[in-house]
């Protein structure tokens, strides 16, 4: 019961939509990159290294919306290398990614050291402020929940929908979908699947970027070395979760900020006596035990993890 009270509650339904904020747009952004046939396992350190970049410009400029600017340029450069590594060269996709997020993670830590020192109390900013929506924050709970929330969150939900028509309803999304399940029959037809992963990739980079930047500019607000916490990494199982579409992935974010908004409350509640680290070991716990169920019912883009070369047809 005292579980339940502790769900029954427009503060713990509030911080769900927030917590499955960076986890929504980093899945989103996971999705766009494996629809067309790349594994992105540099999504943890995208998200690091976009999220620093965004805390220096804001603590710089006091300028938030530079600041996301900053984060989702800095995340489409990085797409844009990952693009290099795998498609131009052909590396292999999971020892690309991984080196990716140890880079990007190691140059983070790196820049906050050189910027802020390795001691002392850690920078803050001012971060952004919710956005109570006129007359439809005022609706008994859903208004609280919903549209009480930041301008960032706002933007995420908008984007599963217009996810969803673009792969579905434009050329552009009928060309990154096939460049990920058959790419010879994407370049048969005159589209380029390189540049085709490229983007993809980019526009991967930027919502993870998004994501970082909704860390420390609006969650928190400041950079710590473990601001991102694993998160690239459940996003990675959100995408199997979701089925590789929109609206699924975004329930399953919704699904994921619950859990973590209770392992939260139930540290701070303090009427189970556990020690913290398992309600930390929570959200990846309940991941695992989600890939098992759904593992085998599910199926990958054909084409991902498969290098394409033109020549080679």
């Amino acid at each position: 019961m005292a579980i339940l009270d502790q769900i029954l509650q427009i503060g713990f339904f509030a911080a769900m939509i927030r917590l499955a904020v960076p986890l929504l747009l980093g899945t989103l952004g996971e999705m766009f990159s494996e629809r067309a046939g790349i594994l992105n396992l540099g999504i943890e350190g995208i998200i690091t290294l976009s999220a620093i970049a965004g805390f220096l410009v804001a603590y710089q400029t006091g300028n938030l919306w530079l600041a996301v600017l900053a984060s989702a340029l800095v995340g489409m450069v990085l797409g844009l290398v990952t693009g290099v590594l795998v498609v131009t060269l052909g590396l292999d996709q999971t020892v690309a990614g991984l080196g990716m997020t140890i880079t990007c993670t190691g140059l983070a830590y790196f820049i906050y050291k050189l910027v802020f020192g390795a001691g002392g109390t850690p920078p803050s900013i001012e971060p952004f402020k919710t956005i109570a929506l006129p007359f439809l924050s005022d609706i008994p709970f859903v208004g609280p929940v919903l549209f009480d929330q930041y301008a960032l969150s706002y933007l995420a939900f908008i984007l599963v929908p217009l996810t969803a028509f673009y792969l579905r309803h434009t050329p552009g999304g009928l060309s990154l979908r096939t460049a990920g399940e058959n790419p010879l029959t994407a370049a048969s037809a005159g589209v380029s699947v390189a540049k085709t992963r490229y983007k993809a990739l980019m526009i991967s980079g930027a919502l993870m970027g998004l994501a970082g930047a909704f860390l420390n500019l609006a969650v928190f607000n400041s950079f710590s070395l473990g601001l991102v916490a694993g998160r690239g990494w459940i996003c990675l199982a959100l995408v199997v979760l979701g089925r590789w579409r929109p609206l699924p992935c975004a329930l399953a974010a919704l699904l994921f900020g619950g859990v973590e908004a209770l392992q939260l409350r139930l540290q701070s509640s303090g009427f189970i006596d556990i020690p913290y680290p398992v309600f930390l070991m929570m959200p990846f716990l309940i991941t695992l035990i989600a890939m098992m169920m759904v593992s085998r019912r599910v199926h990958a883009p054909a084409a991902l993890l498969k290098p394409f070369h033109k020549e080679e047809r």
